[in-house]
């Protein structure tokens, strides 16, 4: 996900990001109205196929009836029955592969739908909000829950609706055949029913619950096990990311069993309730009664063998459908849930902002409403200046660079640029003023030249190989395979700090005013380093440039140094000043002393200030 990927707005004060508008929530019945029509056209395609086909089997009662019977056989009534029942199986044909097919179409329909609204909706919610999410959720959101929704739409629906109209239709036949056979036919679909609530009570329901989760966090481990193999091995994690990895292991079977031991019983016994043996042995022997006491001629029994084993599909249908529809129903709930989550809405009336001077007045944030990770904080960054940003972890550093791209709204007060408070900055101004370069540099799968352009699709290969000779990366991507062509992830792999100098160059060629740096040259070398720096400065000299801090060498260029500590700013001022006053920041200072540092502080100490 990209900073180019987010549409932002107006609102005064952003809840929590893990707060849901609840307007944005749409049940599955909404989510799937636009296609109503379609559905309707699956449903009566598959009804009317699924009746056509009990032609053939009618045509069979009728002909062994008219066989049996006493009397000559009438030849022409044979015949017809004969092409009744072959235009019955023709015209069943014809019509289910119709709404199999309308019913794929509309699958496509539905899950193209479906991920491209979840596509808009991840590049509206603010950044912030995927960093409280893990990888593997969202991605089974993306992929495996869009997916579950298939036989909900493309076999569900008609093939349930079907499997009660066909029973329905025999039953009224039958009816007409023998009432008492009838109802003895349908001892088995009674048994089959009595055991449906027993598995959608509350603790069933409970165990598939804890089943998904148990899904998720395996899926959850995986991916970060994937993808963080390298660090995890060389500091010798391995055993505790595998440790983590059984374990959610450990916790799916235990789920599992827990759903299986408690549906086994169940399931065995609708099975065994609706198994054609056992309902044939109960037709058969209410069938053989009746025509023993004579209540029934013998050929009456044949429909009842034909049609009787149908009665039982509805259930039959619920029991196989059952598992598809609760899986789907979960699948669009969290859907639904992505999709709910409160996007920061744009402006009706952006207002452009006049400079890109940036003031943050008396800004608070909290990612929850009972902890605040900022408080009170006042600060000014001026054009032309640096401004680090240092402090011990968890002082609130990386939440304080994020508001200025606009990637949460503080709690309380505002971030103003130009004089103009960012939530009534259009996303599209925003992001041509401020840009913001990652510590954790992500990569798209996508060419070098595309990956440096990204903010800027239409620049020209010229700029693109400039912006790359700046963040001192152009040698290294002449190494590739196919230079500024090589596909990333495909063709060629780049290290850490090659990474962070394509998302540098990104920045450089996309030239915004105002820019974010989140340790941005925390994999370079000094002499890299440098020559960032150097790049970073544009010729008038009226940048605008916030970062976060930890190296010595980064700090002692910044104009200005910011020391944050619980959330509030206790120093601020230039570095020589603040080591002068041997307070926080020089004992900051001291515990992070590199091997240069003393060179650094003996020239600062000789500096006299600007």
């Amino acid at each position: 996900m990209t900073t180019t990927d987010l549409a932002e707005a107006r609102e005064q004060a952003t809840p929590p990001p893990e707060d849901t508008d609840p307007a944005a929530g749409q049940s599955m019945a909404r989510l799937l109205r636009p296609y109503g029509w379609s559905f309707a056209a699956v449903v009566i395609l598959q009804v009317i196929g699924a009746l056509a086909g009990l032609a053939p089997l009618l045509a069979v009662v009728e002909l062994g009836r008219t066989l049996l019977s006493p009397g000559p056989v009438d030849h022409g009534h044979v015949w017809t029955v004969v092409i009744a029942g072959a235009a019955g199986l023709f015209v069943r044909l014809l019509f289910t592969a119709a709404s199999s097919g309308i019913g794929h179409i509309l699958d496509g329909q539905v899950q193209l739908s479906f991920r491209r609204q979840l596509a808009a909706r991840l590049g509206r919610v603010p950044i912030g909000w995927f960093s409280r999410r893990r990888t593997g959720e969202l991605a089974k959101v993306v992929g495996e829950d869009v997916s579950a929704v298939h036989p909900f739409i493309a076999h569900t629906p008609g093939e349930l609706i079907s499997a009660f109209m066909v029973p329905l239709v025999s039953l009224v036949y039958l009816f007409t055949v023998d009432w008492r056979l009838t109802l003895i036919a349908l001892i088995p679909v009674v048994l089959a029913v009595a055991l449906v609530p027993l598995m959608m009570t509350p603790t069933r329901l409970r165990e598939q619950k804890e089943f998904d989760a148990a899904m998720g966090r395996i899926a959850d481990s995986v991916v970060e096990f994937v993808q963080g193999i390298s660090v995890v091995k060389a500091f010798g994690g391995s055993e505790r990311v595998h440790r983590r990895f059984r374990t959610a292991t450990d916790d799916f079977v235990g789920a599992f069993f827990r759903m299986v031991r408690g549906l086994s019983a169940v399931a065995a016994g609708m099975q065994l309730a609706l198994s054609p043996p056992f309902v044939l042995l109960v037709v058969l022997i209410g069938g053989a009664a009746l025509i023993a006491n004579g209540g029934m001629a013998p050929a009456d029994l044949l429909p009842f063998l034909l049609l009787g084993l149908g009665l039982t599909a509805p259930v039959a249908a619920l029991g196989h459908g059952f598992d598809d529809m609760q899986a789907a129903r979960r699948a669009v709930g969290r859907i639904r849930d992505v999709l709910a989550v409160r996007s920061l809405p744009e402006p009706a009336r952006p207002v452009a902002p006049r400079g890109h001077r940036v003031e943050l007045r008396d800004v608070r944030f909290g990612y929850e409403a009972d902890h605040e990770v900022l408080r009170g904080i006042d600060l000014v960054l001026e054009p032309g200046t640096v401004t680090a940003v240092v402090g011990p972890s968890g002082s609130g550093k990386s939440t304080l660079v994020q508001l200025l791209p606009r990637f949460f709204d503080p709690t309380h007060g505002s971030v103003v640029l130009g004089g103009v408070d960012l939530r009534e900055l259009g996303s599209q101004e925003l992001y041509r003023t401020v840009s913001f370069v990652f510590q954790d540099v992500r990569l798209l799968r996508a060419s070098v030249a595309d990956n440096i352009a990204l903010a800027v699709p239409h620049a020209g290969r010229d700029d693109v190989v400039r912006a790359a000779r700046l963040a001192n990366i152009h040698e290294r991507i002449l190494e590739l395979p196919r230079g500024y062509e090589t596909v990333i992830h495909e063709e060629a792999g780049l290290s850490g700090g090659e990474a962070q100098r394509i998302s540098i160059a990104r920045a450089l060629l996309a030239a915004t005013p105002v820019l974010v740096l989140d340790e941005a040259t925390a994999f370079a070398d000094p002499p890299t380093e440098q020559a960032v720096r150097r790049a970073l400065a544009t010729p008038a000299g009226d940048r605008t440039i916030l970062v976060i801090a930890h190296r010595l060498e980064t700090v002692a260029d910044a104009d200005t140094v910011v020391m944050l500590e619980n959330g509030s700013i206790v120093e601020r001022g230039r570095p020589a000043e603040l080591l002068a006053q041997n307070g926080k920041f020089a004992a900051f200072w001291r515990s992070h002393r590199s091997a240069v540092a003393d060179e650094i502080e003996t020239a600062l100490r000789g500096d006299e200030p600007r």
